[in-house]
């Protein structure tokens, strides 16, 4: 190892982190000067990757858990050869730069992950590793083995007080995904004082009580890690936690404190970490020259092992067709299999949630590659893949079956993190009121357009005795607002299957399914081509009439109740659209929408809270909604309860 070559790298990350915030008057110093060995030795010796290619699929990755500290991933990129310049570095956190103020994928070379809310680099990286395991046991042959990479991610304290960290930690252990390696910059430091203050966890214990391997050292000792690191890799059936001693902000006059965690240091400080690391005071974004040289002579050493691969990959793509045809298609998101849609007759009476079952059994024949599964609910999400290879586990890596345990939270970024890795899509499902312990990680796939899917059931009061705490109110406008996000709530069995189809052509962004638990009926629906139409966000059920008197926009369940109301409403011409999906309708031009919901009132009928509805409906009175939380009992006496009934709803219609 060419340790004076790592220490100059090491010395031109601090200079270069330095400078970009104070600069931009604006950053995290002490990760970048405390963990600077640790980026060095990482992108120069253990990990495989080539700079001339980000996106090569057997590359190592890695996930700077601990995003606040993003110049130090942004100036180790630069400096092995990624698509970072020094003038990139130079706008650190200013609008449109390369360099934003926590790592954003798809919007800097190099960066696997949008990082920032701590812990959930963790938890992504997990579905990483899962991704790695599932792709591994998938396409690796007795002849060629294609897919042998690592997932390393950089997490701090504030990463593993996070809950989130701990949810994924605990599954990792429990799958013994021996290919993820997590360092853990233990520098006792957070913004408040000494991490003694509130966190005093012995994290060996707790990582070895899940399962994990647990290795400790120096972050100022290379040839220490990389035998840590070698250590790591020695072990196949259990994660590692290497626990590394660093100082924050080392060589700062403020090392060791908060002081230097997140703030610019000072034009004065910044003189001063200078003189103690051997530059020029005077000497503004310094690289050291033989950092440049360094990885000047790695370039042939990086390209040598992607063309290597290259090599192997196009002599098993010969020899496996079928499989390399797998292999095409999961990475471009498409169809390699074919499956007959499940049909529904009119009348029929059928949960969404079990016409979702039936269709992620019917997507799993068409895509090789959809894998999933729940937070302990599979038999209650209808969410379970009979057309699997079983369930993935420490002992079965071909299955296609997830069981994510009671860890919603982590779940989202696991499914995100599988999607995230390439070559598999992933979808995870429980309870639609379970999407408040989801929340951040949706937001985040949203961020980063992670096309994962979200599978939830339960969707309204008419869970019925689980009572207000497992009874959505709010819970859809809140999905609703996050941008990027697309939220379908199907009517019947037809229009799940349609949101499937829609959900599956996507490639840019996550779904959310909302699906109930009881059955609703299949109904008839007079635009004959309904299936084209709803690709709008929501089509005609029942016209009523050319100019109908009223229109009652419903969605979900509460379209069968709309179709009960019109019945019931005297002397009224009432027409009955079904909106699956809001947001797009409303994306649509205004002649379709008023094509849609005629010249009348307009009243709209969802079972949760008015908010977003009062630009389609007339007024607030015209919103047949719940603004309450729920009540325990049957479900059909709950929503009598609450007024919420096919005749009450008559009777808004009527006035």
């Amino acid at each position: 190892m060419d340790t004076k070559g790592i220490e100059a790298v090491a010395k031109s990350i601090r200079s270069l982190s330095i400078d970009a915030i104070q600069k931009a008057n604006s950053g995290h110093p002490g990760l970048p000067l405390g963990c600077a060995d640790l980026a060095a030795v990482l992108y120069g010796e253990i990990m495989k990757h080539n700079p001339a290619d980000s996106k090569w699929a057997d590359r190592d990755r890695f996930v700077l858990s601990a995003g606040h500290g993003s110049m130090l991933l942004y100036s180790i990129l630069h400096l092995a050869g990624y698509k970072v310049s020094v003038d990139d570095i130079k706008l650190f956190r200013q609008v449109g730069s390369k360099c934003p103020g926590h790592p954003e994928y798809g919007w800097t070379d190099g960066v696997e992950s949008t990082s920032g809310p701590l812990g959930q680099g963790i938890a992504l990286a997990t579905g990483m590793a899962i991704a790695e395991s599932m792709l591994a046991a998938k396409y690796n042959t007795a002849k060629h083995t294609i897919v042998d990479h690592y997932t390393y991610v950089l997490a701090g304290e504030g990463c593993l007080e996070e809950g989130v960290s701990n949810e994924a930690s605990s599954l990792a252990g429990n799958l013994k995904l021996g290919k993820l390696i997590v360092f853990y910059d233990e520098n006792k430091i957070s913004i408040d004082g000494s991490t003694d203050i509130t966190f005093t966890d012995d994290i060996k214990k707790r990582y070895e009580s899940y399962g994990w391997q647990v290795l400790a050292g120096s972050m100022y000792d290379v040839d220490g890690i990389v035998s840590l690191v070698n250590e790591a890799k020695a072990c196949s059936d259990k994660p590692t936690l290497i626990m590394l001693k660093s100082v924050i902000g080392k060589f700062a006059p403020k090392q060791g404190t908060p002081a230097v965690h997140g703030e610019p240091l000072g034009e004065a400080d910044v003189a001063e970490t200078k003189k103690n690391l051997g530059i020029d005071p005077a000497a503004q974004f310094y690289v050291d020259p033989a950092a440049y040289a360094y990885f000047e002579a790695k370039k042939a050493e990086f390209a040598k092992r992607e063309a290597d691969w290259n090599a192997t990959f196009d002599a098993w793509a010969k020899e496996n067709p079928e499989l390399a045809k797998q292999w095409k298609a999961g990475y471009a998101l498409e169809a390699d299999g074919e499956a007959a849609d499940p049909a529904y007759e009119v009348g029929k009476s059928v949960a969404t949630r079990a016409a979702s079952g039936d269709m992620i059994n019917a997507m799993g024949l068409r895509y090789s590659t959809l894998v999933g599964g729940s937070a302990d609910l599979k038999g209650s999400n209808k969410s379970g893949m009979k057309c699997d290879n079983g369930t993935f586990n420490a002992e079965n890596r071909k299955g296609r079956s997830l069981e994510y345990g009671i860890r919603e939270f982590s779940m989202a970024d696991e499914a995100a993190g599988i999607t995230l890795h390439g070559g598999l899509r992933a979808y995870c499902a429980t309870y639609l009121v379970f999407s408040d312990y989801m929340r951040a990680a949706i937001r985040l796939a949203a961020i980063m357009k992670v096309p994962a899917i979200f599978d939830l059931t339960h969707d309204s009061i008419y869970v019925g005795e689980d009572g207000p705490t497992h009874q959505p109110i709010e819970h859809l406008a809140s999905l609703r607002a996050i941008p990027n996000v697309q939220v379908l709530r199907p009517a019947d069995a037809e229009e799940t299957v349609a949101a499937w189809h829609m959900a599956m052509a996507v490639k840019d962004h996550p779904v959310v399914f909302a699906l109930t638990r009881q059955n609703v009926p299949v109904f008839a629906k007079e635009d004959a081509d309904w299936r084209e139409t709803i690709k709008r966000g929501a089509y005609i059920v029942q016209k009523g009439a050319d100019t109908p008197d009223v229109t009652v926009v419903a969605t979900g369940s509460e379209v069968a109740l709309a179709l009960e109301a019109a019945k019931l409403a005297s002397g009224k011409k009432v027409r009955v659209v079904s909106m699956m999906d809001k947001n797009l309708f409303e994306e649509q031009d205004e002649s379709f929408q008023k094509q849609l919901l005629g010249n009348g009132r307009v009243i709209v009928a969802e079972a949760g809270v008015r908010s977003g509805w009062e630009g389609i409906a007339t007024s607030r009175k015209d919103c047949f909604t719940i603004d309450r939380f729920g009540e325990s009992g049957p479900a059909k006496k709950v929503a009598e309860s609450l007024g919420f009934t096919a005749e009450k709803l008559a009777e808004l219609i009527s006035k």
